[in-house]
């Protein structure tokens, strides 16, 4: 089988920052390192993380108090995951006696700043994204209590009058084309929005390469990455709207040799959340599998 991997598949810089700063720390020996909720949504990861001394606290939205024992870990240190937090979870997280370093992407910082600018000049914040997900969740914070989280038309028409001003920012992973639709819509009724595309480069660059792929005729998708990664779970959407046959995967355990023998070129790509080493083993796997045209 050929097997074409996507150039971007893997981890985005944002994430490889916080997980190298997570590390660095434990490899000069302040140990564990806590994190605020998972680092990062992969398990297989999670676990190689957690036998060097990282260990995951709280909860996915980084919402839970931590129950921490901070005489008995004098030496942990605390980190912030690259999804970033909200002002009052940081200022919490800074109450508790232990160490603190904020490893928020710096590409969801730069959307929180601007969040921030235009609510002090009483604007209203409009945030295409889940408003389940802990950087949706982080960035609410910044609206100083004046901003709707959105995700489809329906949405925006069942928004309340939002006043003359209105700035519309995105999930840094959401869909292009869903942002554009969705921002045009919302600039029918306010005309004067200030939009700021604020999906972050890697994010387009991955969904981009999707079209690189089917315009190289592979004849199937696999999508590797965890189940609750939403950039992940966007990508296999993405690769289902080909109408070609999609895999989304974890792990090559998941791999189907008698399936897959079907196609003789794959396209293979991965969640910002997938690390290195799974993404070489999944290749590797189907690399071996001989094509079956029967």
């Amino acid at each position: 089988m050929i097997v074409v991997r996507a150039r971007s598949a893997g981890f985005c810089w944002g994430v490889e920052r916080a997980i190298d700063i997570a590390r660095d720390f434990a490899n000069k020996g302040r140990r564990p390192v806590y994190t605020d909720g998972p680092l990062i949504h992969n398990s297989q990861m999670m676990d190689k993380l957690q036998a060097e001394g990282i260990r995951e606290v709280g909860d996915f939205q980084s919402s839970a108090d931590l129950n921490l024992d901070t005489n008995k870990d004098e030496n942990a240190v605390l980190v912030v995951r690259a999804h970033g937090i909200s002002p009052e979870r940081r200022k919490y997280l800074k109450s508790i006696d232990i160490d603190f370093k904020d490893a928020t992407c710096p590409d969801v910082g730069s959307v929180a700043g601007k969040i921030r600018l235009h609510a002090k000049k009483g604007y209203t914040t409009v945030i295409f994204g889940d408003k389940k997900h802990p950087e949706v969740i982080g960035l609410m914070g910044y609206t100083e209590g004046n901003g709707h989280p959105i995700q489809t038309i329906e949405d925006i028409d069942a928004l309340p009058e939002l006043g003359d001003k209105v700035v519309m920012v995105s999930q840094t992973t959401m869909f292009t084309h869903d942002f554009e639709e969705l921002s045009e819509h919302l600039r029918k009724k306010y005309p004067e929005t200030v939009v700021f595309d604020t999906i972050c480069g890697a994010t387009k660059d991955r969904q981009g390469d999707i079209a690189v792929l089917f315009n190289e005729k592979v004849e199937a998708f696999v999508v590797i990455g965890g189940n609750h990664s939403a950039n992940t779970c966007k990508l296999a959407l993405l690769a289902r709207k080909t109408n070609l046959p999609t895999f989304h995967i974890e792990t090559a355990k998941e791999i189907d040799p008698v399936e897959m023998s079907r196609f003789r070129k794959v396209g293979v790509t991965a969640g910002a959340s997938t690390p290195e080493f799974l993404i070489n083993e999944v290749c590797d796997q189907l690399a071996v599998i001989d094509h079956d045209p029967a």
